[in-house]
């Protein structure tokens, strides 16, 4: 006997009163028979009509949009951009906000993350409860700061640049997009076609007039030949290996931070925000407080951004390891800093290398994992090499609250926390937390 089809909801409308927001750019509600309903392009307090766009009868929870606002919140402001609104570009979450509230909701979304998975209060992370712009994004509602140096535009059938709609594949073609830096804006990646292509990356070095542009064909697609609006230089995503490799320019481009020239090649990890680099490296530095001869780690240290800071730092009685994954970044971060004598970059994922190197003490750690979290092997490790201190940068509060549910078990407890609106308009949020022994604050 075959199963019953599942019954769609996709489509269906209810009325409802929006509740708290939740990780993830949208906020929670419930429909009159008890359905949780995560609605998208809406605020806390608001009375709206929410058409489902995801979840069957059985489903424990609906996704849905906002087409209509009934009540609207005080805090609900025209979307800037034309793109963004229910079935368009996913990019932003919070266009609609005052921006004011959205770091409201992003420090609401750290505290119930902390709460629900590492069981800390605010007080106890040592964190007071606020989101920091970063200078100059703090501009009056309506208005868009011009922040993100790295936009990865898809292409549609038609050869026409976007954006990629709300958990979907399907694109968005656009004309402009608010929050692209002018050093991309200025290249004019969506006034051209480019066919046979399927994504075009864009980047703008905040460190320097570098701009470079990484093109991924269709399967069996033709390089189209690339002119651009200002001069770039042009990388090709292989068909066959997924390897980036350089057609004409530069092979990387060079960003400032720290008073220190880094090289980050072949399309590799530096921070979006044209601030955030130099803004991580003083809240990490101002709470590690590295001292002369400290042996330090930096894990997860892509081209080197902490680890150049930490040496610098720790002189030349002190030494620094890095650990990072991508071989492209090891590469630029043995170049950015051969000149350290005492600093060593070992390329490996860090549960595997770190292990193998044998250090058993250290005196300060700098960890900047990927989203998901160091997760509870690693923690433990590092837990166990008696660091007087450990910055952790975290793009995701609740990864950084499982990871620190984990150190609380290996005898660390945070000293403070900062949060950083390092990406305006989206529902992400960058934070630093510096832990110590939980035994020196008894």
């Amino acid at each position: 006997m075959q199963n019953a089809p599942e019954t769609s909801l996709v489509g269906q409308e209810y009325e409802v009163e929006v509740g708290p927001v939740a990780h993830g750019g949208h906020c929670i509600a419930r429909t009159e028979e008890g359905r949780v309903l995560f609605v998208r392009h809406t605020l806390p307090g608001e009375k709206i009509v929410a058409r489902v766009t995801e979840g069957e009868e059985t489903s424990r929870f609906l996704r849905a949009d906002a087409v209509r606002v009934l009540e609207p919140s005080k805090d609900r402001v025209e979307a800037p951009c034309p793109y963004a609104g229910p079935g368009m570009c996913g990019g932003c979450d919070w266009q609609h906000a005052k921006p004011g509230a959205q770091r409201r909701f992003k420090g609401e979304v750290i505290a119930e993350q902390l709460q629900r998975l590492a069981g800390l209060t605010p007080e106890e992370a040592g964190w007071d409860g606020t989101v920091m712009p970063a200078p100059g994004d703090k501009l009056p509602a309506g208005e868009v700061p011009a922040w993100r140096t790295r936009v990865q535009y898809a292409i549609d059938e038609d050869g026409r640049a976007g954006l990629r709609k709300h958990r979907s594949h399907d694109v968005q073609p656009i004309d402009h997009c608010m929050i692209a830096a002018p050093g991309v804006s200025e290249l004019g990646i969506e006034k051209r076609e480019w066919p046979q292509i399927a994504s075009v990356e864009a980047i703008a070095a905040t460190g320097s007039h570098d701009r470079q542009v990484v093109l991924t064909p269709r399967p069996g697609g033709r390089l189209p030949l690339v002119e651009l609006d200002k001069p770039v230089s042009v990388l090709r995503v292989e068909e066959r290996d997924g390897g980036v490799h350089r057609v004409h320019g530069r092979a990387f481009v060079r960003e400032r931070a720290d008073d220190r020239t880094y090289r980050v090649g072949m399309g590799g990890f530096w921070q979006v925000h044209p601030q955030a680099a130099d803004m991580l490296v003083k809240a990490v530095m101002q709470g590690l407080l590295p001292r002369k001869g400290d042996m330090a780690l930096d894990l997860y240290c892509g081209v080197g951004l902490f680890a150049g800071a930490l040496a610098d730092r720790v002189g030349d009685q002190g030494a620094v390891l890095g650990i990072e994954s991508g071989k492209r970044s090891v590469e630029d971060a043995r170049h950015n800093l051969e000149h350290f004598e005492r600093v060593r970059i070992e390329q490996g994922k860090v549960e595997s290398v770190l292990p193998r190197t044998g250090i058993t003490d250290v005196d300060i750690i700098v960890l900047d994992p990927p989203r998901a979290g160091a997760g509870k092997q690693t923690v433990k490790h590092l837990s166990s090499l008696g660091a007087r201190r450990i910055a952790y940068v975290a793009c995701d509060p609740a990864a950084l609250a499982r990871d620190l549910a984990y150190f609380r078990e290996g005898g660390y407890k945070p000293r403070t926390l900062r949060a950083f609106d390092l990406f305006p308009m989206t529902h992400h949020v960058e934070c630093v937390a510096i832990l110590e022994p939980a035994a020196k604050g008894r």
